[in-house]
C-alpha cells in the first residue's frame, strides 16, 4: 500500500471525527454519533475507492468496510482522548 492510501484512510478518520464532533454540538443524542461515524465512514470509504489512489480496497464492500472501521476509529479516539483526561 503506497502513502496516498494510508494517508486517504486517515482522512476518513478525521472527517467523520468532525462530523462526530458536529453531532455533540447539536441536539442529537450522543449514542447516535458512532452510527453517524460509521455511516459516513463508510461513504466516504466508496468516495476514495474512485478518487484516491492506491486506496487499500479493490471492490465496493472492501471500500466500505474500511470506510466503516475509520469512521468508528475516529469514535475511539475520542473516547481515548476523554479517558486520557479523567
Amino acid at each position: 500500500m503506497e502513502m496516498m492510501g494510508v494517508t486517504g484512510v486517515a482522512a476518513i478518520s478525521v472527517i467523520a471525527y468532525i462530523l462526530g464532533e458536529l453531532a455533540k454540538a447539536s441536539k442529537l443524542d450522543n449514542k447516535w454519533i458512532p452510527v453517524i461515524c460509521g455511516i459516513a465512514g463508510g461513504a466516504l470509504g466508496v468516495v476514495s475507492l474512485y478518487l484516491v489512489p492506491d486506496f487499500p480496497a479493490a471492490d465496493m464492500i472492501s471500500a466500505i468496510a474500511v470506510g466503516v472501521v475509520s469512521g468508528l476509529a475516529a469514535t475511539g479516539a475520542n473516547q481515548i482522548m476523554k479517558q486520557m483526561k479523567e
